[in-house]
């Protein structure tokens, strides 16, 4: 069994979000003991920061590095986490596996919508919202070493920025299982909204036609036993939406796939 640490991550684009109770759901129903692991919280210091998404990214890196050489697996409400998360495990310099539905390669320019949680892997690459990796003391992670599978719903512009760079793209579980995992540290990026929604409801933003939720957990298990993993990441669902008490089970059936 690995040696984890839960951290809850109880924001929304860096605010406090009361009927977002998605962290504290997950805290309740004791998958930290499930894991034999502690559950810590992050206290950010949102006077300290310019920004309070950098703010909520800094105690998370904190409260990794706090807890090293222990495992994190962290469970946020969006992806802007990924920047405290690869931060606080700089010191191993992860490649980065990303389950996603979505790009999160979007820049300011290419945008349509601009909303922030569309362009996180865009900022850790290098590419706008810079301010944000400055602000957690962070230089961008070389595209080369980020993997992402199973996107399928990308911006225009940010498809073809996305196809145009050095990032490695699966469109299926089964292309990704067919490679070679990174022989280096990995970070596992896991936004459940890659599963199908059909069986992983209650999302911001569903998109169809994703693998199945046995499909995502057997490919968990395969990198968790293939892989040097040295964190994982998970994007939760919306439990202000109709659907979170399975929503919420089947994030349950994911996680404990790192057992």
């Amino acid at each position: 069994m690995n040696d984890y640490v839960c951290i809850g991550v109880p924001y929304y684009l860096g605010k406090t979000v009361p009927e977002r109770r998605e962290v504290e759901a997950l805290r309740e129903c004791g998958i930290a003991d499930e894991l034999q692991a502690e559950w810590k919280g992050i206290e950010p210091d949102f006077a300290a920061a310019a920004d309070p998404v950098v703010a909520v990214n800094r105690a998370l890196a904190a409260a990794i590095q706090a807890q090293a050489p222990k495992i994190p697996v962290v469970f946020a409400n969006d992806c802007t986490s990924c920047l405290g998360m690869v931060k606080g495990l700089e010191a191993q310099a992860p490649a980065i596996l990303w389950y996603d539905s979505h790009g999160d390669f979007n820049t300011p320019e290419t945008t349509p919508s601009g909303f922030l949680g569309g362009m996180p892997l865009a900022a850790l690459v290098g590419r706008g919202n810079q301010h944000l990796m400055r602000g957690v003391n962070l230089a961008p992670v070389a595209e080369a070493d980020v993997i992402v599978t199973d996107v399928r719903n990308l911006d225009p512009e940010e498809g073809i920025m996305l196809h145009e760079s050095d990032v490695t793209i699966y469109e299926r579980l089964d292309a990704l299982k067919a490679a070679a995992l990174p022989d280096r540290p990995l970070y596992i990026h896991f936004d459940t909204d890659v599963v199908d929604c059909a069986e992983m409801p209650a999302m911001s933003y569903p998109e169809p036609g994703g693998p199945s939720l046995n499909d995502c957990i057997a490919s968990l298990k395969h990198v968790m036993e293939g892989g040097k993993v040295v964190g994982i990441l998970f994007s939760l669902w919306n439990d202000t939406l109709e659907g979170g008490a399975e929503a919420k089970s089947a994030t349950l059936q994911l996680i404990r796939a790192l057992i």
